[in-house]
């Protein structure tokens, strides 16, 4: 009865090998991560030295299982460091680059709408009255122009950059 009693209390104590397996695989996923970071990035968090040094030396490595045994071990390290902080960093990062990438592709459907449909400049007016519709039109109109002899995209790209200063 004490006996039972005991390793009930045990095992309430001790968390699962299938729970330490889990948590181990997200510490390696977190130091993968780490390791595809570029160095002023990763330089950003206060990482115990031998593990920064791991994460240097996981990115020289190209054959795969010596990569792989290398995250492992930088996943046993991450156990002795606190990794939520390190994972909200990363995880607003990554937030960060979507929001930036869905933004750029915004811009990119304004320009190519605005260079194939002629009504497209009145719509886009109306959502940004503030926009300078003289040069736009003129920035439109020497894209065309580029297009049709096979001049460089200079309008094109000019015309990029003016949209990115009117939908900040």
């Amino acid at each position: 009865m004490q006996k039972e009693l005991e390793d009930e209390i045990g095992q309430d104590i001790a968390p699962s090998k299938t729970k330490r397996k889990r948590d181990m695989h997200a510490l390696q996923e977190i130091g993968e991560q780490l390791v595809e970071l570029d160095p002023k990035k990763l330089a950003e968090f206060d990482l115990p030295e031998i593990l920064s040094d791991a994460i240097r030396q996981a990115r020289a490595m190209q054959k795969h299982g010596a990569r792989r045994r290398q995250l492992q071990y930088i996943g046993r390290l991450m156990r002795e460091v606190d990794a939520l902080p390190i994972q909200q960093k990363l995880d607003s990062w990554r937030q960060v680059s979507i929001h930036q990438t869905a933004r750029l592709h915004q811009l990119e459907r304004w320009r190519e709408s605005l260079l194939s449909d002629e009504h497209a400049l009145t719509e886009f007016a109306q959502q940004y009255p503030a926009a300078d519709l003289q040069r736009l039109r003129s920035l439109i109109r020497n894209a065309h122009k580029e297009r049709a002899v096979g001049k460089p995209p200079k309008s094109f790209r000019l015309l990029f950059q003016e949209l990115q200063g009117i939908i900040a």
